[in-house]
């Protein structure tokens, strides 16, 4: 397994199976973080202390396998170009702040990208693990046989009343962070989703974009998860979100539904002038890219366009972004140079299925 087959490829090999509620479900994540005991945090600099860190996960599980996660390989964030560490971070192997660091960080990430270790992020070890469609039970049931894994060689920074120590006070607790990729746009286009975010978080649930804190809700795909970890276990915080993915996903599926009655011959239009746009545009800006995406893909969920596969939106969502075009081009491209990139690769892909 090379570092070439993680960032050449758009999507990783779990997203080619279809998982549960996968029309508004794209993929569930259950991530923990984990700190080396009596060793300083990540946050506190001591870099001498994470560089050993780092050798010690790259001697005891690089090229290693646990079940059927074959062949964990260790890539130091030192050895990469930036639009490499980009695509990782568009691919959610990595996240925006394990990009930035130098020497001192790195992940584990296995063949199938299924399961990514974090290293010296924010804490020293932030092990996820995905599951396409709403299986978050699945996920953190594979996520704690993964950290026992771990565990069998690691002695973690835990206090008997407090449970695991983390940087982050909200980690706190059982460190775990639960969290469901969802495509709703037919509550962003009855304006439902602004009044049901705040309403999710006020129940201790977070709503943010496609890259996590901070980040847009490219293509009307949100990301809801837990907040705080202390105070219950990983299954009642597991529970707790599957309740409200379940309501967030019934009020998805009325929206269609209601649309699909209302607006009838607008609807239709709408999606298949967003075909017409990604099959037809010379220059298409990464915004409008998404926008049409998540149309035509709305379209295939309701049946209104066939011989298109959801498995190539979902690439098509990775490889529009700059830094794949760019990884894709082999080449540094103005943002020019990749509205009318993104645009021919679009449409050559978008061909490939007739």
């Amino acid at each position: 397994m090379s570092l070439q087959n993680f960032i050449n490829d758009a999507i990783s090999p779990w997203l080619n199976t279809e998982g549960i509620d996968n029309d508004i479900v794209l993929s569930s994540r259950v991530r923990l973080a984990r700190n080396f005991e009596q060793v300083p945090f990540p946050t506190s600099g001591a870099n001498e202390a994470l560089v050993k860190v780092l050798e010690y996960m790259e001697q005891e599980f690089d090229d290693q396998s646990y079940n059927d996660l074959k062949q964990f390989q260790m890539i130091k964030m030192n050895d990469l170009k930036p639009v490499e560490k980009r695509v990782l971070v568009e691919k959610h192997l990595i996240s925006p702040s394990l990009a930035e660091k130098d020497h001192t960080g790195a992940a584990l990430i296995s063949k199938n990208e299924q399961a990514s270790v974090m290293i010296n992020e924010e804490d020293h070890l932030r092990i996820q693990l995905y599951f396409p469609g709403f299986e978050l039970t699945k996920a953190l049931e594979q996520a704690q046989e993964l950290d026992d894994w771990f565990e069998d060689k690691i002695q973690y920074a835990f206090d008997e009343q407090r449970g695991y120590l983390t940087s982050c006070p909200t980690n706190v607790g059982t460190g775990l962070r639960a969290s469901v990729m969802m495509h709703l746009p037919a509550l962003s286009m009855t304006n439902q989703i602004n009044n049901l975010i705040p309403e999710i978080n006020k129940l201790g649930l977070v709503v943010r974009g496609i890259y996590g804190e901070g980040s847009e809700a490219l293509g009307q795909l949100y990301q809801i998860s837990n907040q705080m970890t202390l105070g219950k276990s990983e299954e009642d915080i597991v529970e707790d979100l599957k309740s409200v993915v379940k309501q967030v996903i019934e009020n998805e599926r009325r929206a269609r539904e209601w649309i699909m009655e209302q607006l009838g011959i607008q609807l239709e239009d709408r999606i298949f002038r967003s075909y017409g746009i990604l099959a037809n545009s010379r220059i298409i800006q990464s915004k409008e890219a998404a926008k049409c995406l998540s149309d035509v893909r709305l379209g295939i969920d309701l049946g209104l366009l066939e011989n298109i596969s959801k498995t190539i939106l979902n690439e098509l969502m990775v490889l529009t972004q700059p830094a794949f075009l760019q990884q894709y081009a082999k080449k540094t491209l103005s943002p020019n140079e990749r509205d009318v990139f993104r645009a021919n690769l679009i449409r050559e892909r978008l061909q490939l299925e007739h």
